[in-house]
């Protein structure tokens, strides 16, 4: 083997290794998202309850937690609790809205998910899957803020739960909520 050969067969190696190691200690919960700091995009559905169709627009000038869920999914059972405690503590707050998005559910084990564990906010059918779509949602559960200005200002991959919980209550909702200006974390 030439020596050119060598060198580019130990470059290619070594930059395996790099990425192999970035792996191991990298988040993997966390996805990047090109809507950060873009405007959220519009939608509208029935509730799944009521069937009273919900649109976001109607909600423009209030800060938006949206949460993706699915009564299939056993992360968006874990959350649940604290999402009901989440809108317990701000559901006063006249600038909050807390949104769940029902993702490839039937229309009755949502209903019933929803009696079993308890709801307190309102819940969007996305029917045809369009809504996850055009928020780049790669499963459930996944958890959006819009800012006033309808600017997406924060996503997370997961549940809810434990320090994230404290970190997005503390660091992400609070400070837009306190402030009349949008301020991206």
């Amino acid at each position: 083997m030439s020596r050119s050969t060598q060198v580019i067969i130990t470059g290619i190696l070594l930059a395996l290794l790099v990425l192999f190691y970035q792996g191991l200690w990298g988040d993997p919960k966390h996805i990047p998202t090109v809507l950060i700091g873009t405007s959220a995009p519009e939608f509208q559905g029935p509730d799944v309850e009521s069937g009273e169709l919900i649109s976001l627009s109607q909600f423009h000038g209030k800060v938006i937690v949206l949460n993706f869920w699915a009564s299939w999914c056993q992360e968006c059972k874990t959350e649940h609790e604290n999402l009901l405690r989440l809108h317990a503590r701000f559901r006063n707050h006249p600038d909050f809205v807390m949104l769940g998005v029902n993702y490839q559910d039937e229309p009755e084990a949502a209903r019933t998910y929803l009696r079993l564990y308890g709801s307190s906010f309102r819940h969007v059918r996305d029917i045809k899957g369009t809504v996850a779509i055009d928020y780049g949602v790669y499963g459930v559960p996944e958890t959006f803020v819009i800012d006033r200005e309808g600017i997406i200002r924060y996503k997370w991959v997961g549940p809810l739960v434990g320090e994230i919980f404290t970190h997005f209550t503390q660091q992400v909702l609070l400070p837009l909520l306190n402030s009349r200006q949008s301020t991206p974390t």
